[in-house]
């Protein structure tokens, strides 16, 4: 993310708008897409499977993975809910505070967050699924290598639905309202676009989701993976940020 300016989300919102960058990032996450599903995805698969039957061989128990904050802490749900909506309405109650909004920003970032929960309620009441980009990559992926082999091609395109609405929904905001379209645009070279999408899918297909799947569904269901893999994606970040300069 930090090479390529954007998220396997984000990158829908450039495309739409017309950011130049989005594009080639667009293009390295699609690569991505088809090198995951056609060597890394079943090389992970395998891996997995080796290492299941090697313990079930062994005679160890394989254990039940805590999927949950609540259960990891062994405290309730609510109370975890009610402490994690309480951080997230003072962070944002003291940016708006104490920081100043760039001119980068159309409207309010609080907004901005409301019109992402709208986005991932009107998803559950649809598409009744949680908002995730990621996998659409995946799914391009698997249609490459369905038409490439020759095999009969995948039943799933359900994501590669949603996204194509991201895109045209970017598209006509910037019709209707054009102000929106003004994008103070930060210069990311080809390569370093290309690259950064290529490996931003390559590590949200192995970690099993992006900044949507993790960042906005996963944590919204307090699930431990979810904030391990976005505190890792945004430390990692921004430690390479501040290297580069």
């Amino acid at each position: 993310m930090m090479l390529s300016g954007a998220c396997p989300g984000t990158v829908l919102a450039q495309i739409g708008t017309g950011v130049p960058s989005g594009f080639y990032a667009l293009q390295g996450g699609i690569i991505g897409g088809i090198v995951y599903t056609g060597f890394l995805g079943p090389w992970t698969a395998r891996r997995n499977a080796a290492a299941k039957a090697e313990a079930k061989a062994r005679g160890q128990e394989e254990k039940e993975v805590t999927k949950t904050v609540y259960a990891n802490l062994g405290v309730s749900k609510s109370s975890v809910l009610v402490a994690f909506e309480a951080i997230c309405a003072s962070v944002v109650v003291s940016t708006a505070l104490w920081t100043s909004v760039g001119p980068e920003a159309k409207i309010a970032p609080w907004v901005g967050g409301l019109c992402i929960a709208g986005a991932q309620l009107l998803s559950l009441l649809l598409r009744k699924n949680l908002v995730g980009t990621s996998t659409s990559f995946e799914e391009v992926g698997d249609w490459f290598w369905g038409i490439f082999k020759g095999k009969t091609l995948p039943q799933r395109y359900n994501n590669l639905l949603f996204v194509s609405g991201a895109v045209l929904g970017a598209k006509l905001l910037t019709v209707a309202y054009p102000a929106l379209g003004q994008v103070t645009e930060v210069a990311v070279p080809p390569v370093a676009a290309g690259l950064g999408g290529f490996l931003m899918i390559i590590g949200s297909r192995i970690a099993g989701g992006c900044t949507s799947g993790h960042g906005i569904s996963g944590i919204s269901l307090l699930s431990t993976s979810s904030f391990l893999t976005i505190g890792a994606a945004f430390g990692a970040g921004a430690l390479l940020g501040l290297s580069r300069g």
